[in-house]
């Protein structure tokens, strides 16, 4: 049986994937509000259509990185 997680807003999940971006040396990104229907609708349509929640993935890790520039933080 899997872990559940009853808060049912995804933080958890984001969570995890920031910590496997940083354990496996890839930008982290963070889904804020802009991006947040997009995810959702990447989630739902991941089987038929992977593509949507790759580029908005990419395009938060872009602005990630824009954040790491700032801060001259090498990546």
């Amino acid at each position: 049986m899997y872990p559940s997680f009853q808060d049912g807003n995804g933080r958890v999940g984001r969570l995890l994937l920031f910590k496997a971006c940083l354990k496996y040396d890839i930008v982290p990104f963070i889904i804020d509000e802009k991006l947040k229907l997009f995810y959702y609708r990447g989630l739902k349509k991941w089987i038929n259509e992977p593509g949507y929640l790759r580029d908005t993935c990419l395009m938060a890790q872009d602005r990630f990185k824009l954040n790491l520039d700032y801060f001259k933080i090498q990546y």
